[in-house]
């Protein structure tokens, strides 16, 4: 499993950046109030869980997510891209216009050779 970013994201991560500073997490958030959305927080607001992995970085921000979610996605690869809307209600792209959305793509696990 890994992590990229759209130019899309990338350009509104810069925005986030210049209004509320570097200091910047992604959490991949799991459903209930704000969807499936990846939520961008100020790092020192939020409260990783001893349960959340890092799985990469976009922007230069760390990008963590539920070990559950980890376990269920471990064969998809996350596009985080932007669209037109309004962001999570928590998140920094809220407010802006757009707002960030989560892309998957399946990858194929690595089988054994069968000798």
């Amino acid at each position: 499993m890994k992590v990229s970013a759209t130019d899309k994201a990338l350009a509104l991560i810069e925005a986030i950046k210049k209004q509320h500073g570097q200091n910047l997490l992604f959490h991949q958030s799991g459903g209930c109030c704000d969807g499936s959305a990846p939520m961008c927080y100020p790092a020192n607001e939020y409260l990783i869980g001893q349960d959340d992995i890092q799985i990469g970085t976009i922007g230069g921000v760390p990008f963590y997510i539920s070990e559950s979610q980890h376990n269920a996605w471990k064969d998809t690869d996350l596009i985080i891209d932007v669209i037109d809307g309004m962001g999570g209600m928590f998140s920094l792209d809220n407010g802006t216009g757009k707002r960030f959305l989560t892309r998957s793509e399946v990858c194929m696990p690595a089988t054994k050779k069968l000798h």
